[in-house]
C-alpha cells in the first residue's frame, strides 16, 4: 500500500515573527510535514533558513522546499546546505526545486545566460545529485566546472531532490533527474496525465520513480477566493474552472485529494490562502484531512 502524507504550509502574511513557533505548533499536532515557498518580495521567511530553523525547534517535523528555485543558484552551495542540513536533522530535509519564481518580477533575482535557463537547470541538477552521492566529484560542463569536490559529510541515505514544473519539458526533466514530482494547480485528470509522463520519461532514461513520490500543493480557500490567488490560478492553468483548482472548503479539499489520490498522487502540501488563525486551521486541517493518512 502507497503511504499517504499530508502536509501544511504556512498561511498568507507569515513573517519571522509569526513564523517563530510555527515548527513547534505543527509538530504538536502531529502533522507530516511543513513546507515553504521561495516568495522573496514578501513578508515570508527564506525557504534555507527558514528549514534550519524549523528543524533546529522540532525533533521529528519534515520540513521541505515547496518550492526553491535552483537555476541561478550554485549548485555546489545549495548541495552544501542541503548536506548540512540533513547532518543536523536526518530523514527530514525534503528539498523541491523550480525552473522558475511564482512571481515574475522576481525573475532577475535568480540571473542565467540569455535563453539558457532550461540549460543551467539540467546542469545544475545533475551537479547537485553527483555532489549528494559521491565524493571527490569531477565535472566539466557548460556553466560548472568541478575538479576533485567533495563537500564534507553526506547522509547514509541520499537526500531524495523532487521537481516541480508543469510544462512538458519540466515533466520529462523530472523523469530524467528528479526522484519525485510536487505540481500544483492541476485537475486530477491532469496530475495523472503529468505522473504518467514523467514515469515514461524515466523509463525512457532507464530509471525508476518510486511510485509514492508524487504529490500536490492545495490552496485552500474557505473564506472565498482572493484575486490575487484567482489571477494566478488562471495563469498557472489558463481555461479550467478557478474552482477545479483551489477547494472553497474542506469537505471540497478532502474530495479533491481522493480523487488526486485515484490518479495516482500519495502527497499533499495544504497552504491556507488566507491570513488568521494558524492553530485553528492546524486542528481543522488534522480533523478534515488527517483521517486521509494511512
Amino acid at each position: 500500500m502507497l503511504k499517504i502524507r499530508l502536509g501544511v504550509a504556512p498561511g498568507v502574511g507569515t513573517g519571522p515573527a509569526e513564523f517563530a513557533g510555527l515548527a513547534e505548533q505543527v509538530e504538536a499536532a502531529g502533522v507530516d510535514s511543513l513546507w515553504l515557498s521561495e516568495i522573496v518580495y514578501s513578508s515570508d521567511v527564506d525557504p534555507m533558513i527558514g528549514m534550519a530553523h524549523a528543524l533546529a525547534r522540532s525533533s521529528t517535523l519534515k520540513v521541505g522546499t515547496g518550492v526553491a528555485i535552483l537555476p541561478g543558484r550554485n549548485p555546489v552551495l545549495v548541495a552544501k546546505q542541503l548536506v548540512t542540513l540533513a547532518g543536523l536533522a536526518p530523514k527530514r530535509v525534503l528539498p523541491v526545486f523550480g525552473l522558475l519564481p511564482a512571481r515574475p518580477e522576481e525573475r532577475a533575482l535568480f540571473p542565467v545566460p540569455d535563453g539558457r535557463r532550461a540549460a543551467v537547470f539540467d546542469e545544475s541538477l545533475t551537479v547537485l545529485r553527483l555532489l549528494l552521492q559521491q565524493d571527490d566529484v569531477h565535472f566539466d560542463g557548460e556553466f560548472f566546472q568541478l575538479d576533485g569536490v567533495t563537500i564534507g559529510p553526506r547522509p547514509a541515505k541520499r537526500l531524495d531532490v523532487w521537481l516541480g514544473g508543469a510544462a512538458p519539458a519540466a515533466l520529462r526533466r523530472a523523469g530524467r533527474l528528479s526522484d519525485g514530482w510536487l505540481g500544483s494547480f492541476h485537475t486530477p485528470d491532469q496530475a495523472r496525465a503529468a505522473r504518467l509522463q514523467i514515469q515514461d520519461a524515466a523509463a525512457e532514461a532507464g530509471r525508476e520513480i518510486e511510485p509514492d513520490h508524487f504529490g500536490l500543493s492545495l490552496v485552500l480557500a474557505p473564506h472565498g477566493i482572493p484575486a490575487s490567488l484567482r489571477a494566478t490560478a488562471e495563469r498557472r492553468n489558463p481555461g479550467r474552472p478557478v474552482t477545479e483548482l483551489i477547494p472553497t472548503s474542506w469537505a471540497e479539499a478532502r474530495r479533491m485529494i481522493e480523487r488526486h489520490i485515484d490518479a495516482g498522487l500519495t502527497k499533499f502540501v495544504i497552504r491556507p490562502g488566507y491570513s488568521g488563525d494558524y492553530r485553528k486551521f492546524l486542528d481543522e486541517f488534522v480533523r478534515e484531512l488527517g483521517p486521509l493518512q494511512n
